[in-house]
């Protein structure tokens, strides 16, 4: 899919906006304060509302306000977006039963808070994890809010470096080269999955 949005969109419009950073950036300057709220809303809405991805929001921050600036959005908004999904699911899910419903079958023995809040922490640093479900799951353990919050911050920070980065570095590469970048950042995130779908048939197979 990526490819062939790629080559529709080669020669069109959207894609020399994207390709000519000071276009790009004069465009930018045009909204002036409401960039930086639209990106971190866009950030939030993708993250509370699962099946939105939130990677090429990310990347669109490194493009138009570089690595450091788009940095701060990106984890201002994934931070944000993260605190609304765990207390969406805390509030509908754990407010409502008066347990802790996932604690036994999705983290079995791991139910204190260091290793809940070391759960969280390393799933912001995995790119292949979903990073939306592990907040409504935290939401459903007994992990404390600001444990929560905490380790989704520190954790954020650098993987959000390294998309804002590569969204700055797009803008000046030529079309070759970005889609060069696309595809292996595609199979980061395919390979990890493809290897696990291999492991867990041939499990269900041995059984």
């Amino acid at each position: 899919m990526l490819v062939a949005i790629y080559f529709m969109l080669a020669n069109s419009a959207l894609a020399e906006l994207f390709t000519d950073r000071e276009l790009l950036l004069a465009s930018v300057r045009q909204l002036g304060a409401l960039g930086p709220l639209l990106l971190i809303a866009l950030m939030v809405l993708a993250i509370v509302f699962n099946p939105l991805p939130s990677a090429p929001v990310a990347l669109a921050a490194g493009a138009l306000y570089g690595h450091t600036l788009g940095t701060i959005y990106v984890v201002i908004g994934a931070e944000l977006g993260a605190i609304i999904a765990f207390l969406i699911s805390r509030t509908l899910g754990y407010g409502i039963t008066g347990k802790h419903p996932l604690d036994a079958r999705v983290f079995g023995r791991f139910r204190s808070q260091n290793a809940l809040t070391a759960i969280v922490f390393v799933s912001r640093l995995v790119p292949f994890m979903s990073f939306d479900l592990m907040s409504y799951a935290a939401g459903l353990s007994a992990l404390k809010f600001w444990r929560f919050a905490l380790a989704t911050l520190l954790g954020l920070m650098p993987v959000s470096f390294i998309l804002a980065h590569m969204g700055d570095e797009l803008v000046k590469r030529d079309a070759d080269d970005l889609l060069a970048i696309i595809l292996v950042t595609g199979m980061i995130t395919l390979v990890p999955l493809l290897l696990y779908g291999i492991n867990y048939y041939r499990h269900q197979r041995r059984r």
